[in-house]
């Protein structure tokens, strides 16, 4: 075991070994081990202490994992913070109502009293990282079951995280890397008070919307103004009108300066997941049989919404965030499906199979311990794969119907009453419930939501295995003669889930007798149907199947770097912090089409479109443009606004709001998205075709001083001419 895991670090800490530059996301403790000569080699001026440091202040100090699931980068020394406004966004609509619609019309927060608090929302720092993997795999032997080697495996973490965070305030989270092969810890501080400075106006911050989601050329002012308060002592504290606004370690200063082709550009931000390394029919079930199913669904709900947010303006704030969270990863799978398919990605991973299997055969050793790799995986991940489209079905079909998911959400409140819960009891879950039923009814339009059922159940009835069909389907079928819209109706008709005041009636005075009623509420006997099936039948099967996968892939993942020993091997996404560097550069999609690097204003007015809400300019935006009042904002060699840009940085979901950086560690953009071409860059990578998009730091900048008029903002940060 010893010697396996030395050999494995072995590997890792390999220098100067073949790889794509502009491909990785390394981790940033082990730059100056891997990474900080060719850093250096393709223009950085700056070290790897300089980015990560534990005895000085740094980069790191300044980059947060914003809310659950962004980055952030703190641009002052007053704790100002600038992420993306689709990071924003939830914040921003959660203070928009028609009579103070920020969402539409931006907010800006003139004086700190102004700045608007979000509850829930958090911002997290790393502290420090370091190699556990020795600790955490004290005691795992070879002969162990992967349940055994599991157990051992958390008993270990428990104890590293205790001894990490001891006496402090700190938070601490040991993941593992390589599929378990080595393992880290992190050591983190959360803040709890991040109040709202600013946000432009969506025709800003979402400009082109739906439409130009993941693609390029860009024009979207994709950021929001955040700032984070610490108690008197700079330490974390839940909201508080004593708070003071956070003194950071170390805040970026922003540069003027522009960006050329061929610039040297990192980004230091919390990328979410990637996959490089898994099998050809991992990546057949996603691409090919997984997507298609997603797509169809999240396709039926947007075509609904976009509908009625057309038709009202009440409707169009109520529905934003949903119908940008459906969206999004909509189009991404989209573009990860003809990715996979352009760049021949299953041809191309069963290709590298039939070397591996051709090396295993030729070593006697590897043959013993690897032969049984790759129809291991053809054969497990055949049996998977029906329980993964039952699954998708549950959740996107299933659970994308609103009424089902808010009677779910009432599951623990009435298993309580069936087991004869105490009134106290009954009273705390029923308290917990209130806040969510005014949360839920503020965004809720019932005929979207009718019109989703039908349109999500005639598919779901259609595509699902029968194994997984829930009894709801057949009482369709015998009461209503399958006729989905007259169910509809009669679950509409008798459901107390979609009538607020009878839910707070039950909610305001829990009695069991009442509670235990709802029990046989149509929609909550759909979701009660379902959730049956997922529990007894889809999830147990899922589960066995990955873990046996997952204990696959560890092996084959050291399987490679034995096979491979002059490639470096850079870790999957996790939700770690990560740097991933390249250049600035344009790229060809297809053949006769070039895109340049960066777009401009003027790329705006001619997109403008008045009579669609994705294309609408904003009035003072085209004063500005008319009368070429850039102020100091202007690129130095063409004069004009440059809007977005691209490079070939490989980042993924979970980098949105990351610092762009330049070859001295200054902003130069916040990044908000890949090309729609780079999305299958979560299972492989094309160094081609990957772009992420870039928001211009100067646009940002313009939008705050110039539109706005929040100069205020702007001279809080340290600005490089």
């Amino acid at each position: 075991m010893k010697r396996s895991l030395a050999l494995f670090i072995a590997f890792l800490l390999v220098g100067n070994l073949s790889l794509k530059a502009d491909e990785g996301m390394w981790l940033p403790n082990l730059l100056e081990k891997l990474n900080e000569k060719e850093m250096q080699d393709m223009g950085m001026r700056i070290s790897a202490e300089d980015i990560y440091s534990i005895n000085n202040s740094s980069l790191k100090d300044a980059i947060v994992r914003f809310g659950g699931g962004c980055t952030g980068e703190i641009v002052s020394d007053q704790g100002l913070l600038i992420t993306n406004h689709h990071c924003g966004f939830g914040s921003i609509q959660k203070h928009s109502t028609v009579d103070h619609d920020y969402l539409t019309d931006g907010f800006w927060a003139m004086s700190k009293k102004e700045e608007l608090a979000n509850p829930g929302l958090i911002a997290t720092f790393l502290v420090r990282m370091n190699d556990v993997t020795t600790q955490a795999l004290e005691g795992v032997e070879a002969g162990m079951t992967q349940k055994e080697r599991q157990d051992k495996i958390n008993e270990n973490i428990k104890t590293i995280k205790e001894e990490a965070t001891k006496d402090t305030h700190y938070h601490a989270i040991v993941k593992p890397f390589y599929y378990g092969n080595q393992y880290y810890l992190f050591v983190t501080e959360t803040f709890k008070d991040v109040r709202l400075v600013g946000a432009p106006p969506s025709n800003i911050g979402k400009f082109g919307g739906d439409t130009d989601n993941w693609m390029w050329p860009r024009h979207t002012g994709d950021f929001s103004i955040f700032r984070i308060y610490a108690d008197k002592d700079n330490q974390p504290a839940e909201y508080s009108e004593d708070n003071v606004p956070y003194k950071p370690k170390h805040h970026i200063p922003i540069s003027l300066k522009g960006i050329k082709e061929g610039d040297f550009t990192f980004v230091f931000g919390f990328p979410g997941r990637t996959k490089e390394y898994l099998p050809s029919y991992a990546v057949e079930n996603i691409a090919v049989e997984r997507n298609p199913i997603k797509i169809n669904l999240r396709d039926k709900r947007l075509s609904i919404f976009k509908r009625y947010q057309e038709q009202d303006p009440a409707v169009r704030i109520q529905y934003a965030s949903k119908a940008a969270r459906v969206a999004n990863y909509w189009k991404k799978m989209i573009g990860e499906s003809k990715g996979i398919k352009r760049l021949h990605g299953v041809d191309k991973k069963k290709a590298f199979e039939t070397e591996f299997v051709e090396w295993v055969n030729s070593k006697p050793e590897a043959k013993k311990e690897y032969g049984q790799l790759i129809p291991e995986f053809e054969t497990y991940y055949t049996k998977m794969l029906p329980y993964e489209q039952a699954f998708d079905y549950f959740i996107e079909a299933g659970l994308g119907i609103e009424i089902v998911k808010n009677a779910g959400s009432w599951k623990s409140l009435i298993n309580a009453a069936k087991k004869k819960a105490d009134k106290k009891k009954l009273e705390k879950i029923a308290n917990s419930l209130k806040g969510r039923v005014d949360s839920y009814f503020k965004d809720y339009y019932q005929p979207i939501d009718e019109e989703v059922f039908v349109s999500l159940l005639t598919e779901y009835k259609k595509g699902i295995d029968p194994r997984f069909k829930p009894e709801f389907f057949n009482l369709i079928d015998k009461k209503f003669k399958g006729n989905v819209k007259e169910y509809a109706n009669y679950v509409f008709e008798k459901s107390i889930f979609n009538d607020k005041d009878e839910m707070i009636k039950i909610l305001d005075n829990p009695k069991a007798s009442k509670i235990k009623k709802l029990a046989k509420d149509p929609a909550y006997m759909m979701y009660k149907q379902m959730i049956n099936i997922y529990i007894g039948d889809i999830q147990p099967s899922l589960v066995s199947y990955s873990n046996t996968l997952d204990s696959l892939q560890r092996v084959y993942v050291k399987a490679m770097m034995e096979m491979q020993p002059e490639k470096r091997f850079y870790p999957d996404a996790n939700s770690t912090l990560r740097i991933a560097y390249g250049k600035v550069g344009g790229f060809k999609p297809k053949n006769g089409t070039e895109y340049r690097y960066y777009t401009t204003l003027e790329g705006i007015m001619e997109k403008e479109n008045p009579d669609i809400y994705d294309y609408v300019v904003e009035d003072q935006l085209k004063k500005l443009y008319n009368k070429k009042d850039y102020g100091r904002y202007a690129d130095k060699e063409d004069g004009k606004i440059h809007v977005a840009f691209i490079a070939d940085n490989h980042t993924t979901g979970g980098n949105s709001g990351s610092p762009v950086l330049d070859a001295d560690g200054n902003l130069i953009g916040v990044n908000f998205d890949r090309c729609w071409e780079s999305t299958m860059s979560d299972l492989m990578f094309d160094p081609n075709f990957c772009r992420n998009i870039t928001l211009d730091i100067r646009y940002c900048l313009f939008v705050i001083d110039k539109f706005a008029g929040a100069k205020h903002i702007v001279d809080e940060m340290t600005i490089i001419e």
